[in-house]
């Protein structure tokens, strides 16, 4: 198999992991601006999300930069540097995450947060189409 098609088969089901991920961290949001759900259960729901999503689009923008496909390498490397700073500039707390109780109910943060998670879904987005493109292109020669 060639590389294209190793590449492809890798990054298009983690993008659908990451879509997924996504989609409930808008949907976790959604839930707290309407009262549906308190600041702790969404803080505890999805901070141990935080790092698989944060390790699975570092993995993807690595094997990008490792095989050389420069639309990969232009999508994802500045979002996984945006995770890295993100994640050193978290609250300070006893969990692993970025989400804290306390300030998540902030009606600034809570907006940046989704407009942060629709971002994320337009990028991973774009990221599987171009799996899919990478893999029928492959496929095809």
């Amino acid at each position: 198999m060639s590389v294209e098609i190793v590449l492809s088969i890798l990054s298009l089901p983690a993008a659908v992991i990451l879509m997924f991920l996504v989609i409930w961290n808008i949907i976790s949001f959604d839930e707290l601006k309407t009262d549906y759900k308190n600041p702790i259960d969404l803080c505890n729901s999805l901070n141990p999300l935080v790092l698989p999503e944060y390790g699975l689009q570092l993995f993807l923008s690595l094997c990008y930069l490792y095989y050389v496909q420069y639309l990969g390498i232009v999508i994802m490397t500045p979002l996984a540097l945006y995770h890295i700073y993100r994640y050193i500039k978290r609250p300070r707390m006893s969990v692993k995450g970025i989400y804290d109780p306390t300030a998540v109910m902030n009606g600034d943060e809570m907006d940046r947060n989704k407009k942060e998670g629709f971002v994320k879904l337009g990028i991973y987005l774009v990221n599987f189409f171009a799996g899919l493109l990478w893999m029928i292109l492959a496929v095809s020669s």
